[in-house]
């Protein structure tokens, strides 16, 4: 049975070919090409999953309750299982019956870095993963999404795909030239890499695949979901780096053994299995991007793997998973880094699981106002509760910043957050609900600091006997 608590395991498979402390030196990274992701066990996932059935790859996936990393944590097997069935005589990418992958490597979350660590130095694993998932969801196209400033992770990825054609996974002598793994049939994948243009919103699922069709980067209304109408309106799976990085070693070794790493659910809700990459930053004394399983303790991250916080100052709060999942106080330092911190801790969710950590001298009101001037910023503006929202989250934020502010500017930051967002079903996206998380938690959180900085607001009263009397 899978361990109800977190222990600590020396289990690393993301970073297995990434030297990373405590199992490794960040100086000993490398890029590691085809040959040695062969010799070191590579592709050996993808030649079993071509011996099994497609729904029992899918199965498989099912069964170790690999949850989303891109943020959400919708669980990848049961996504796949949302495709309708390939149109009855014929093959995957028959003219009617394509089907793609889309793969977000956007990765815009200010203090997210995880998906670059493996694209920076092991390709190979994410091309594996999307291999499989094709294989199993018969998709007979993947399109790499990859976030616009990453160049240098550009050309390592493309020319680990060149490789991946030359070695028989992709291509028309793809999947390891095996015509078995249709059971007769040949199946083939290709495999592009799409560099994005620098917009944080294509890192929501359907504004990623309006840039991919060539349009402007706006999110759009579901349903339909892009399972059913998604790339250039045909099925569409999208999954993120670092979720298809999972999969080879889930079909390695087993759903099951997939579900001894990580814990289960302390609250009723889905668990946390599995392992993942935790992207440190900020005031610590050793950033970098770090491999555990799913529910240390932030404390533990921080004070035994990040060498505490930076000149030994304390601990004050920690963004856990990106600006946009809102904040953790200073009494929530031993939050559990899982999926159900969101309920346990009010903040949105775990999110990328790339905690900032801010020491005792920061200024929370700068931070949100720093928070609310990047999702001022990105907004694309299609929806007027966020385009007007962001904007005045912002101007009220920087009011409260230089001591403009007055008290009952408080009371209208709160009104406007709680007032935009995808949950109270104002917007298409849920780019407004990252923001107005963000600014309420740090506002809810540390309520003295903002009232530290605004003028207090009162209306005179006066009581009064006959025309002319004064108060």
């Amino acid at each position: 049975m899978p361990k109800k608590q977190y222990q600590g395991t020396d289990r690393h498979t993301l970073c297995a070919r990434i030297p990373t402390p405590p199992f490794g030196n960040f100086e000993d990274r490398h890029i590691v090409k085809y040959d040695e992701y062969v010799k070191t066990g590579g592709y050996k996932a993808l030649r079993k999953a071509i011996t099994m059935k497609p729904e029992d790859v899918t199965e498989e996936v099912k069964k170790s309750v690999v949850r989303g990393r891109g943020g959400a944590g919708f669980p990848c097997g049961l996504k796949w299982t949302f495709l309708p069935p390939v149109p009855e005589g014929k093959s995957p990418g028959d003219e009617g019956a394509e089907r793609y992958l889309a793969v977000n490597a956007d990765e815009s979350e200010p203090g997210t870095f995880k998906d670059r660590l493996l694209m920076d130095f092991d390709p190979h694993l994410m091309l594996e993963g999307i291999a499989i998932a094709c294989f199993a969801c018969r998709l007979n196209k993947a399109y790499i999404f990859i976030r616009g400033e990453y160049h240098h992770q550009a050309h390592v990825v493309e020319n680990a795909i060149k490789e991946a054609y030359e070695n028989g996974i992709f291509g028309e002598k793809g999947l390891i030239g095996s015509a078995e793994n249709t059971g007769g049939d040949k199946f083939r994948v290709d495999c592009y890499l799409h560099r994005g243009a620098g917009a944080y919103i294509c890192g929501e699922e359907t504004g990623l695949l309006e840039a991919l069709e060539g349009k402007r980067g706006w999110p759009r209304i579901k349903p339909p979901f892009p399972a059913l109408k998604g790339l250039f309106g045909k099925p569409t799976i999208i999954n993120n780096v670092e979720t298809l990085a999972h999969v080879p070693s889930i079909i390695e070794n087993g759903g099951e053994w997939f579900m001894e790493q990580g814990i289960e659910s302390s609250i009723g809700g889905p668990p946390s299995f599995g392992t993942k990459l935790m992207g440190v930053n900020g005031h610590v004394e050793r950033p970098g991007c770090y491999e555990f399983e799913l529910g240390i303790p932030l404390r533990t991250l921080v004070e035994e793997h990040c060498g505490g916080v930076k000149g030994g100052k304390k601990f004050k709060a920690a963004i856990p998973g990106g600006v946009s999942m809102g904040i953790l106080g200073t009494d929530q330092y031993e939050a559990e880094l899982d999926f159900d911190i969101g309920r346990k801790h009010n903040v949105l969710g775990l999110g990328t699981a790339c905690p900032t950590i801010f020491d005792e001298d920061t200024d929370m009101v700068a931070v949100a106002r720093n928070i609310s001037r990047f999702f001022k910023h990105e907004s694309c503006g299609q929806c007027t509760p966020c385009r007007e929202g962001s904007g005045w989250l912002f101007q009220l934020m920087s009011r409260i910043e230089d001591g403009d502010g007055k008290t009952k500017d408080l009371d209208l930051a709160l009104e406007i957050a709680t007032s935009m967002g995808s949950m109270p079903g104002t917007t298409i996206c849920g780019l407004a609900d990252g923001n107005n998380w963000a600014i309420r938690t740090i506002m809810n959180k540390f309520r003295d600091e903002f009232e530290a900085r605004v003028k207090r607001t009162f209306v005179p009263v006066s009581v009064s006997v006959g025309a002319m009397a004064r108060g």
